[in-house]
């Protein structure tokens, strides 16, 4: 785990140099939520003076429509060739570093003989794991290297957290967990719980894009902001608002799966189906929160900003779940020694 964490460490570095040396070159900074109206010249003056145009009216149109628009692509080398080199390598490292971090996992499993997911350590470095491997998939269908930076991140956290932290000796399961179930139930929610972060990184992404947007529509601007070189290199405020509807949208069954097989575990192990354990309304809550999100989105229309904050109230209620509920709150799913 130590050599994948190195491994994660040493990209994310990479991923930071690309940002560094990358520019905001003409594919870069084409916006797909920006277009550009140029007023007819006004009318030469009685006395025959030269007609002067108006100044260009920058119109700005609200993150999250549909269209051709909204399948820009976002730059972060910007036609830097060593930029585009240094990311080459940070994918590279990237893919590297979840080979180890697979063989970690698989190796915890065996020498336990069960699935690696009896704890809050083993289940934090098996959604980090499923972090990766969502962004590696999506890497290899779509150019999303941008996301590369933000998805280690919050990996390197999770991967630090979980071996200082939250590091339990190898040991055999309670009875209540020692089930076939646990490999149906917890492997959809480690595999859920992965690709919402995928979603909840799209969502704070596309809320700086709009940001710096609605900073280069404004008139009145006369300076850059301090980050708008590297905003300029995302895929505009609509792309990545589209890209966490269609992740969370595509989970979210997978997370309602999961939930019923809970459910149906429950019944086996305690005799009831629900009981309104924490970790059981917990889990309600958040499905209810992702429900709203995807809702509001097919029957309301929100997007942009609305959609965006919805979608990151949702993930919250999956981390205090995980977290919060596991830590602080006593119940029939706390997790013995943390």
């Amino acid at each position: 785990m130590y050599s994948a964490i190195a491994v994660y460490l040493m990209a994310f570095f990479a991923y930071c140099m690309e940002w560094t040396f990358g520019s905001s070159g003409a594919v870069a900074k084409r916006s797909a939520d920006l277009s550009i109206e140029v007023l007819e010249p006004a009318a030469a003056g009685a006395g025959g003076g030269v007609a002067l145009a108006e100044r260009p009216v920058v119109v700005l149109r609200e993150g999250g429509h549909d269209g051709d628009d909204a399948d820009d692509r976002g730059d972060v080398a910007g036609g830097n060739d060593r930029a585009d080199r240094i990311g080459r390598v940070a994918v590279s490292l990237t893919a590297l570093g979840f080979l180890l971090h697979a063989g970690s996992v698989l190796t915890r499993g065996i020498s336990v003989e069960r699935a690696p997911w009896g704890n809050m350590y083993e289940f934090s470095t098996s959604v980090a794991l499923m972090v990766v491997l969502a962004f590696l998939a999506l890497l290899w269908k779509y150019p999303v290297r941008w996301l590369g930076l933000f998805v280690t991140l919050p990996v390197l956290t999770t991967l630090g957290v979980a071996v200082t932290v939250l590091y339990t000796d190898s040991e055999q399961l309670v009875p209540a967990l020692d089930s076939y179930w646990l490999w149906i139930h917890v492997a959809s929610a480690i595999v859920s719980f992965g690709a919402f972060h995928i979603g909840a990184l799209a969502s704070i992404l596309f809320l700086f894009r709009q940001g710096y947007e609605r900073r280069q529509a404004d008139p009145t601007r006369t300076k850059p902001g301090r980050f708008d070189d590297k905003l300029a290199r995302l895929p505009s405020s609509a792309s990545l608002d589209k890209t966490a509807y269609r992740v969370n949208a595509i989970i979210f069954p997978l997370w309602t799966f999961a939930i019923v097989c809970g459910a149906i575990w429950a019944e086996n192990a305690w005799g009831r189906y629900w009981g309104w354990d924490p970790k059981e309304v917990w889990s309600f809550i958040t499905w209810v929160a992702y429900a709203a999100y995807l809702h509001a989105r097919a029957t309301a229309g929100w997007k942009g900003t609305k959609a965006a904050a919805v979608s990151l109230v949702a993930f919250s209620c999956f981390l205090f779940n995980y977290y919060g509920v596991n830590i602080f709150v006593n119940g029939l799913h706390s997790y013995a020694g943390v």
